[in-house]
């Protein structure tokens, strides 16, 4: 019996279970790929959404006045890019063990040895997503203070925005 018909026997029988898949991924946004017949949503992360926009400085006039002007720009859109360029068509394992309300697998996917779900958060293109875990609050923090991605700007927390919209 196949690996694959082994693990989709297991998933079909089981709420919860370990696994790990490997492929090049197809890329849907900054917090969720697709191997193959699996969706993986990345765990402990929140990206923007594919039509959410945020706010970045265009123009800062002098600190002693304090003015900033920004422009808008599609924040979900970035996210999915930057994680497109990361992964840059290589192959990526996802460990998961166990699925959302939406039938994804929660996942932490590496290429390499780069942690992906760490990636983005600490360069700014997704944030850590409390409410299910306190794993990449560090790196939130890091690009936070270093005002890397989101942080150049303004931005509604996806969560929120999904809410609103």
């Amino acid at each position: 019996m196949s690996l694959r018909i082994i693990i989709l026997f297991l998933i079909f029988f089981s709420n919860t279970i370990a696994g790990e898949i490997s492929g090049v991924p197809k890329i849907i946004d900054g917090d969720t790929v697709h191997i193959n017949d699996f969706k993986f949503r990345l765990e402990g992360i929140d990206a923007p959404e594919m039509r959410q926009q945020c706010k970045k400085e265009s123009l800062k006039i002098s600190s002693i006045i304090g003015f900033t002007f920004y422009k808008d720009y599609n924040c979900g859109k970035v996210s999915k890019e930057k994680l497109i360029s990361k992964i840059n068509g290589s192959k990526i394992k996802c460990i998961f063990a166990n699925k959302d309300r939406y039938k994804r697998y929660i996942a932490t996917c590496f290429r390499g040895k780069i942690n992906l779900n760490q990636w983005m958060v600490r360069n700014g293109f997704a944030i850590a997503y409390r409410r299910y875990s306190k794993k990449y609050v560090l790196d939130e923090d890091y690009a936070k203070e270093n005002k890397l991605g989101l942080w150049q700007g303004k931005f509604v927390n996806p969560e929120k925005w999904r809410k609103l919209n």
